[in-house]
């Protein structure tokens, strides 16, 4: 079992690298201050051609695997959250077209967010939902050629500044399918603001990158719109879900060793009592662990992509990455903030920002009680709790 880059993957991570050079600390933080999206960030990696990274080379794209798609996360995590999300769904978020759309809707859809022409963002949590996907309410009534929606979602991504949303709706109320995963219908299409009114959630972090409400009021999509087959939305749901899982978690890991890497130079340099604050013990232990920590969470997160790539079954592994990486990230930034003592609390330090965007990773996109309740069920045998 090889664990080593090839010469192609090295090649990734030092392109990646070199872009993520170009945009400093200083940068970063002053998206955070003004809540200002990093538009200069996502262009670049979009003219350097990554927004292509896993689309069909038929449609313009590379044709790279997730193993890929994590190199390149994990370098990009290295500068938080924010520079994460602001790429995240143009690279990556319509893997469903890929996978269930047909090759006139890929020929056509696709393209726009490899160039950047096009900005989606990915409508599926309702206020009154939750985690309990199957309970949207948001319904495509059949209307001719057309369906025309109506309804409400939350923390929905990057909306201030997409002109494309994909949309998942009920076509058949809850009690009106056999499962309850039944009558689920997934849509690509214009977001119209005329129909879709976009309010942003001012939060606690991740200021950049907008997450927003989204109050849908008669919109009518095409029926060439309709990505896959009516009714079997939650099922493309689920396959896109092991991606995210994926990608997701790399991020974090990325996050984690940016945070341990501030943590760890600190710790060498800062003099209290005439010596180095990372000679103690109490320094140095917490921080090696967050070594190990990440170290694990990487191991799973690999093993996670190379089971997608080969077409092989891999939801317990991507959850357990996203699980690890997640738990990875909160401790390295909190032990982080801690290292730096008082300094760790000042944004000039920049820990802080790790710290308040890592509290994001345990509950979204999936809660960490939920990834336990997945591998409980799904792994152990063990009947379902809800």
């Amino acid at each position: 079992m090889d664990f080593s880059l090839n010469e192609e993957q090295r090649a990734i991570k030092d392109a990646i690298s070199k872009i993520c050079n170009n945009f400093k600390d200083d940068y970063w933080l002053n998206c955070d201050r003004t809540a200002s999206f990093p538009h200069e960030f996502a262009k670049a990696f979009c003219d350097a051609g990554w927004f292509g990274t896993i689309f069909p080379e038929s449609a313009g794209g590379a044709g790279l695997g997730m193993t890929e798609a994590s190199i390149i996360m994990l370098e990009v995590g290295k500068l938080g959250l924010a520079a994460c999300s602001s790429i995240h769904m143009n690279m990556f978020g319509a893997q469903p077209i890929v996978k269930f759309g047909t090759e006139e809707q890929i020929q056509l859809f696709l393209p726009p967010l490899i160039s950047g022409q096009d900005r989606a963002c990915f409508a599926v949590t309702e206020p009154n939902a939750g985690l309990n996907t199957t309970r949207i309410t948001t319904f495509a009534k059949r209307d001719g050629d057309h369906y025309v929606v109506n309804g409400r979602k939350v923390w929905t991504s990057t909306a201030q500044h997409a002109n494309k949303i994909l949309l998942l709706t009920r076509t058949k109320h809850f009690d009106e399918g056999k499962k309850p995963t039944d009558g689920m219908t997934l849509f690509y299409t214009d977001l119209d603001r005329s129909k879709i009114d976009v309010r942003s959630i001012d939060k606690l972090g991740r200021s950049a990158v907008d997450s927003n409400e989204l109050f849908i009021e008669d919109l009518r999509i095409p029926k060439s719109d309709l990505i896959g087959e009516e009714g079997k939305g939650f099922s493309y749901l689920m396959h896109g879900l092991n991606t995210e899982r994926i990608i997701v978690a790399a991020g974090f890991l990325g996050a984690a060793r940016s945070a341990l890497e501030r943590a760890t130079l600190y710790a060498k340099d800062r003099i209290v009592f005439d010596r180095p604050i990372g000679k103690n013990q109490s320094i140095q232990h917490p921080l090696a662990e967050s070594w190990i920590q990440i170290a694990s969470a990487e191991l799973m997160i690999f093993k996670g992509a190379s089971l997608y790539d080969s077409n092989q079954p891999c939801g317990p592994e991507v959850n357990a990455a996203k699980y690890l990486a997640a738990e990875a990230f909160f401790q390295t930034s909190t032990r982080a903030v801690r290292t730096h003592g008082g300094y760790g609390y000042a944004k000039e330090f920049h820990v802080e920002r790790y710290f308040r965007e890592s509290i994001l990773s345990l509950i979204a996109p999936v809660s960490q009680e939920l990834v336990l309740c997945h591998i409980a069920e799904r792994v152990l045998g063990l009947p379902k709790s809800y």
